[in-house]
């Protein structure tokens, strides 16, 4: 009974995660099967080695990346990245447990029944179109990288080749070549600038056809030939595919990005309307992190407690709080609690009377309705259908000075990426005569004023 006590102990992670059998195992990181103790929820927990990742070049940046979309891209449909933590020796990314396996599998045994490749198609272009809003390309789609819960539904996971806005070149275009052959689009292995969008629809068609076929559209023992297939988008269908599905897939492997199918246009058509629900993707926050991130998982501290039988172990800290306290004037909190909501604020020399009716007359302005939830605080909604209904925004005036209030604006409902352009391009300019400093400007306001120089006027 002791043994076992000792054994049980020994397989406790950060006193927080029973650590069960081996899921599986890549270059540099193993992957283990877990139970958080308090919920008893199951989760999947990656685990890489510091000195590995330390070593490899580029790792890190792979690592940074992963973590930011994975912050970015919250939807029933991608694998969750629930949070992360470091020891002196280790980094531990804490993962929605995706008990079905991957959609490969299903596969090798078989081509699918249309009904059921249709319905894998629709979840998949629903969390690619989800990812594409949110300024992310997964760069590397294919059954592999798709899994199945316990419920049958798809979970697209494998963030570790996606890019975001800042890798766009000068031109627009992504340029680094990665994913795998078979599934790439025909200008990424041309090796010149891409829209990662584009690529991403293309591996979506290859998907499909994997689904109905039960094998590749593009393949040959000669590489070359391949590569020659896929740049010509020469294939042929099995006999027993539809019309309609040869339709659509003739539409999503076009070898001309310019002429290739979209997402939006993918949605209208009949074939993949059919039964098809949209899921309400969860909240979504930036998915930026701090420079000094590579320092902080570099530093020989040891962060938290490791698989251990000891009781003295030390109580851990989440990784990023680390980060947090440590890089001057980056809250980084916001990015790793679903509890906070996007905000924007700024201070202003005005009376509080005159910020509130500068905001009524600034959302009467926009076709904003207006609703006074109390004396210093207003509820706008807009009259357009953005990508997660109306945008909804709440305003809030707090007197810290009797010459100085803090406006804090902060989204209620509606899209992120709409709710950033509405505080920039809408909310900024209209309210630039109130504000004497937005939040993270430092030397001027917005109306390219210097600190304390500004005349309230409406």
């Amino acid at each position: 009974m002791e043994n076992h006590r000792q054994e049980e102990s020994r397989n406790v992670l950060f006193g927080k995660y029973s650590t069960g059998r081996l899921l599986g195992q890549g270059t540099f990181a193993k992957v283990y099967y877990a139970k958080h103790l308090e919920t008893n929820e199951s989760v999947a927990i990656k685990v890489l080695n510091k000195e590995q990742v330390k070593k490899q070049q580029g790792l890190m940046e792979q690592i940074k990346r992963e973590i930011s979309v994975m912050h970015l891209v919250k939807h029933p449909n991608i694998v969750q990245l629930k949070e992360v933590m470091a020891t002196k020796t280790k980094i531990f990314f804490i993962l929605e447990y995706v008990k079905g396996g991957e959609l490969f599998a299903k596969v090798a045994k078989g081509k699918l029944r249309e009904d059921l490749a249709r319905k894998y198609f629709q979840q998949l272009i629903s969390a690619v179109d989800f990812c594409h809003s949110r300024g992310v390309n997964h760069r590397d789609l294919k059954p592999e990288n798709l899994l199945l819960d316990e419920n049958g539904e798809l979970k697209v996971s494998d963030f570790g080749l996606s890019a975001l806005p800042e890798q766009l070149g000068c031109d627009g275009l992504l340029h680094t070549q990665c994913g795998t052959p078979a599934y790439v689009a025909p200008e990424v292995l041309r090796k010149r600038g891409y829209d990662g969008n584009k690529a991403d629809i293309w591996s979506c068609g290859v998907i499909l056809f994997v689904l109905l076929a039960g094998f590749l559209p593009f393949q040959d023992e000669n590489v070359m030939k391949m590569y020659r297939k896929i740049f010509r988008a020469e294939f042929e269908y099995p006999p027993w595919f539809s019309s309609d599905t040869r339709k659509l897939i003739s539409k999503l492997l076009v070898a001309d990005p310019e002429k290739r199918i979209t997402i939006s246009e993918i949605m209208k058509v009949p074939w993949f309307k059919k039964g098809f629900v949209r899921p309400v993707a969860m909240v979504s926050l930036d998915g930026s992190l701090p420079d000094k991130f590579e320092e902080i998982v570099d530093e020989e501290i040891q962060l938290t407690g490791t698989l251990s039988n000891s009781k003295l172990e030390p109580s851990f800290f989440n990784a990023f709080e680390l980060i947090s306290s440590m890089s001057s004037g980056f809250d980084l909190s916001s990015l790793f609690e679903n509890t906070r909501k996007s905000g924007s604020m700024f201070t202003s020399k005005c009376s509080v009377s005159a910020i509130m009716a500068k905001l009524e007359l600034m959302a009467n302005g926009l076709g904003f309705r207006v609703a006074k939830v109390k004396d210093f605080k207003v509820k706008m909604q807009g009259s357009d259908e953005g990508r997660k209904g109306r945008l909804a925004v709440t305003a809030e005036v707090f007197e810290v000075a009797p010459e100085v209030a803090i406006v804090e604006f902060e989204k209620s409902a509606g899209d992120t990426l709409e709710y950033v352009k509405f505080c920039e391009e809408d909310v900024r300019p209209a309210l630039k005569d109130i504000v004497w400093s937005w939040q993270g400007d430092n030397s001027s306001n917005s109306n390219g004023n210097t600190k304390g120089t500004l005349t309230c006027s409406i």
